[in-house]
């Protein structure tokens, strides 16, 4: 009975800090070294223009919303196969959000 209960609280201890990259602050220079990375040679060119910015600022943008901006960070890392991890993700949102689109949380 012990070693069962020495189980359940090693695993709700494990539990917790798996979960605890996604609790974490994001890291703005992160987004801002992913953006500058991943994500601005793609919207240069899809832009037109060469400027990577555009597609954030633009007046017909698809992104209206903070729910949207994190559906279309996760759209891109998956079909454009970034490799980015959730963390880097919601560090990419962030980062995109205070710098162009300021959606409240």
């Amino acid at each position: 009975m012990k070693t069962l209960s020495t189980l359940a609280i090693l695993i709700g201890v494990l539990g917790g800090f798996a979960l605890q990259p996604a609790l974490a602050a994001p890291n703005l220079a992160n987004g801002k070294k992913i953006e500058d990375t991943k994500c601005y040679k793609c919207h240069a060119e899809k832009s037109g223009f060469g400027d990577g910015t555009l597609i954030y600022t633009r007046k017909d943008r698809r992104v209206q919303g903070l729910d949207r901006l994190k559906v279309m960070v996760a759209r891109c890392n998956t079909e454009l196969r970034l490799d980015l991890f959730p963390e880097d993700e919601a560090d990419v949102v962030a980062y995109l959000n205070q710098q162009y689109y300021k959606f409240k949380p």
